[in-house]
């Protein structure tokens, strides 16, 4: 099989098309939700182990993106300390607890999880700790990915959650096949996708606030006041806006 361009653009147009008609009504419920919370004071979290540490960062002071989230970030599911820890230490559970406690999200706030394979024990354990402190939990997986992998429900992650997102990437992430390897793979992209597409459904919840609460770009005229509105409403709860 020939590895090109066309190959990947066809394959992963077809997964964002997928997403976007069989987990639509999924993402406007949620939208609606995380937008009523935003209104009565809750806040907004979003946290991912390995290449899913892209997708929260993704949300922190991004142009046109929700202004009432925090990514919730380490060092130690991150790659800055090396792929061989970070992968180790998204199968360590003992890792939540001590991570959830250094961003104090309360009850009633929310928690997007992203994890592809849906099965890593840090993604889960963490899940496990905010539904107990009473967070609205989010995860986006694979299901395919997942249910491939194992047949125990206490080892995948969407039955820790309150509704769940299929991000409808292949089994290994990869969209394209040659010589028994794959090639390109889907999760980052969809889950960006997925992430930007609440982004926009939100919007329409909250476009008649007096402040609307999403981030202009830093170099556009006139932007710097909106945005630093923005950082003063959050600041207390967003420990990056410093």
């Amino acid at each position: 099989m020939n590895i090109t361009i066309e190959k990947f653009t066809k394959n992963i147009n077809e997964i964002l098309s997928k997403v976007s008609f069989k987990e639509k009504n999924k993402i406007k419920k949620i939208a609606k939700i995380l937008s009523n919370k935003y209104l009565t004071g809750h806040h907004l979290y979003v946290f991912g182990t390995g290449h899913n540490h892209c997708i929260a960062e993704e949300s922190l002071h991004r142009a046109g993106a929700f202004a009432g989230v925090t990514p919730i970030l380490d060092k130690k599911i991150d790659f800055s300390e090396g792929i061989t820890k970070a992968s180790a230490n998204e199968r360590n559970k003992k890792l939540a607890s001590k991570i959830f406690k250094k961003y104090k999200p309360s009850k009633n706030d929310s928690l997007i999880i992203f994890s592809n394979s849906g099965i890593n024990q840090l993604p889960i354990e963490f899940a496990k700790i905010a539904k107990k402190k009473g967070l609205y939990v989010i995860t986006v997986l694979s299901l395919k990915y997942a249910d491939s992998l194992t047949d125990v429900s206490e080892n995948k992650l969407y039955n820790f959650s309150d509704i769940f997102i299929d991000n409808h990437s292949p089994i290994g992430d990869t969209l394209l096949k040659s010589k028994n390897i794959g090639i390109s793979s889907s999760s980052t992209i969809v889950g960006m996708f997925i992430l930007n597409s609440l982004w926009s459904e939100m919007y329409n919840h909250l476009k008649k606030e007096r402040v609307i609460p999403f981030y202009k770009s830093s170099n556009l005229p006139k932007s710097k006041l909106h945005n630093s509105n923005l950082e003063k409403k959050f600041k207390k709860r967003n420990i990056f806006l410093k």
